[in-house]
């Protein structure tokens, strides 16, 4: 179906699948021209469909049906109806196995989705629709199967065979081809089958769960490449011990493997214990990588593995809760990141790169909210306001009800939902029932685009040794519909005396800004405070606050939250920078920047050590 001729997806038309498919059977025969798929599907009437219909519509494009047999029977053209997109069998019964017999060209596989040859490797992508490329099957994400998986082929050519799971079986045939069949005890949607094949060294290690069980790892590459994926493999194994220590969360199968594949073209794909990655999210040489090669390539490892739990095991009952599965893993990655290196430094690396790339999503044509109301294409909502500014959600999240209730209320999301297809409001009820707290305000961040604005004032009173600060929060004006209402800001906050030491208070660090306009009170203020705002980026919003150069400068020298000493940093520069082009256009000399000449040796005298 052409651009121009496909309607819209919308959320709100979302229905319950008609037809659930408990077990998928595979045999997969790779041929040079071509490869013959055959499926089995065991399918069964779905109890919660509401709908009297009874016609069973598989997902299928770009491939040749050769045969379809309903418990046995083979069905004649006038049992089906097929076009470019569906095979619909009207009237099938309450259950039924479905054996489906069909041909692919993976060699001219152009589009990348389903399954196609790259060079001498055989590789799938099926994130978000391929595996209809593949075989006819409802490809779609609430549709979770156990899947078992043969893989036939020359065994010259194709010495490895890999699919999701644990393997069962292999052998040998006498036409020179070999199988290997895997099979996947958890039920999965589609979107995350894998399989490869081709001529791979692997790398091996294994890895002690906290339980005692032993896993195996393997990193698969071409030839000539196993000695650069040590890092990687070391990555591996700090992503699945800080998982268990964090989340409590134990790997689940008998072995995890890593395929770098130098063109792939998804940077990443998190597959059921196969996970295929991009070459340059795996290789390093530690006589070339920069420091930020390895960090990238720890982080890559670790958030694909993460997603073994937030994103296989619960998955997203359809694409527009995708920033449930690619928000909540982008902030477990990060939160790994700062566990292994410097907290701090990671904190102004995800804040800046929100302000560069996602802030203009927000504010432009393009924007859109972390829940979409409605697609044309989903693979065009892959994008930074999904993914982190999704992650500042769970952030928030963290922020408002703690760290500890925020880890139980994850595990408690994860075990009640544990082999489904879950929703925002799934995730979010979660969280609410383990911080017994009432989220339903939370959800307009979900659903509204746009950056709020938030300005902030201060006033103090010397009589009254009372400090107040005045909030409002706005939204720029969008070409977007709907109303937008304001949603719940934590707004973490400090106070600093004039020598740069902490004011105490008693009331809480966090204020939860709510409504359009409100204030906050601190009382037993003795001296005029300067205030450190919005400390740790609590929250994705552009903070307006009148500071003066001097107050600037005292921030950037003694703020006790990191980020905001260097974001102080980056305001007193600007302001000098503006200050001296001012001064040039008036055909005067810029005059020396001596408050931020004093705060660069004042940092420097500190022996701080993320500098």
């Amino acid at each position: 179906m052409s651009a121009a001729t496909r309607q819209p997806i919308r959320l709100k038309d979302y229905k319950v699948p008609p037809y659930l498919i408990p077990k998928t059977k595979l045999r997969f025969e790779l041929g040079e021209d071509s490869t013959e798929v055959r499926s089995i599907l065991s399918l069964q009437r779905n109890p919660l469909a509401k709908d009297e219909d009874r016609q069973l519509r598989l997902h299928g494009e770009g491939i040749e049906l050769l045969e379809l047999k309903l418990n046995g029977a083979t069905l004649s053209e006038d049992d089906y109806q097929k076009d470019e997109e569906f095979l619909t069998i009207p009237n099938f019964p309450e259950e039924g196995e479905l054996t489906i017999r069909t041909r692919i060209r993976p060699q001219e596989n152009t589009t990348l989705e389903g399954l196609y040859k790259s060079n001498e490797l055989f590789c799938t992508q099926c994130e978000a629709e391929g595996f209809r490329h593949i075989t006819y099957f409802l490809d779609r994400p609430d549709v979770l199967s156990r899947y078992t998986t043969t893989i036939v082929g020359d065994q010259q050519t194709y010495p490895t065979l890999l699919s999701n799971g644990n393997p069962i079986d292999s052998g040998s045939l006498s036409d020179g081809r070999h199988y290997v069949t895997w099979e996947d005890p958890f039920p999965k949607p589609s979107y995350l089958f894998a399989l490869v094949a081709g001529n791979l060294e692997c790398l091996e290690d294994s890895f002690q769960t906290l339980s005692g069980k032993q896993v195996a790892l393997k990193i698969y590459t071409e030839h000539g490449y196993k000695e650069q994926c040590h890092h990687a493999m070391e990555s591996l194994k700090k992503a699945m011990r800080w998982d268990e220590e964090r989340f409590g969360l134990e790997y689940d199968l008998e072995i995890y493997m890593i395929v770098a594949v130098q063109d792939f073209n998804f940077g990443a794909m998190e597959n059921k214990g196969l996970n295929i990655f991009n070459a340059r999210y795996i290789l390093s040489r530690f006589d070339t990588a920069t420091d930020e090669d390895f960090e990238n390539i720890e982080s890559v490892v670790a958030h694909e593995y993460f997603h073994n739990y937030t994103g296989n095991r619960v998955t997203c009952r359809d694409w527009f809760q995708l920033s449930l599965k690619e928000g909540l893993t982008v902030f477990r990655d990060q939160e790994f990141t700062s566990d292994l290196n410097s907290r701090p430094v990671k904190r102004i690396q995800d804040v800046r790169f929100l302000r560069d790339y996602q802030f203009p999503e927000d504010a432009g044509p393009t924007a859109h909210p972390v829940r979409p109301e409605s697609f044309l294409e989903i693979n065009n909502f892959y994008t930074v306001t999904v993914y982190e500014k999704g992650s500042e959600l769970i952030r928030m999240l963290q922020t408002l009800i703690g760290r500890e209730v925020f880890t139980q209320g994850v595990q408690h999301y994860l075990k009640k939902h544990d082999g489904q297809a879950a929703t925002v409001e799934n995730f979010l009820e979660a969280i609410a029932e383990s911080a017994k707290t009432d989220l339903e305000p939370f959800r307009a961040w979900y659903r509204q685009a746009g950056t709020p604005r938030v300005s902030v004032r201060g006033e103090y009173s010397a009589n009254k040794q009372e400090y107040e600060l005045h909030f409002e929060q706005s939204y720029p004006q969008l070409n977007v519909a709907g109303d937008r209402q304001a949603v719940p800001i934590p707004i973490q906050i400090g106070l600093l005396n004039k020598a740069g030491g902490s004011i105490s208070s008693t009331e809480s660090d966090v204020f939860l800004l709510e409504k359009p306009k409100d204030r906050l009170v601190l009382t037993g203020i003795s001296e005029q405070p300067i205030p450190s705002l919005l400390r740790q980026f609590s929250a994705p919003v552009r903070l307006e606050y009148d500071y003066s150069a001097e107050e600037l400068a005292l921030l950037y020298q003694r703020d006790a939250d990191e980020f905001n000493r260097w974001d102080a940093g980056q305001r007193l520069a600007t302001m000098v920078i503006w200050q001296s082009l001012q001064s040039l256009q008036q055909g005067q000399p810029p005059s020396e920047p001596t408050l931020l000449l004093e705060s660069f040796e004042a940092i420097l005298r500190s022996g701080h050590s993320d500098l």
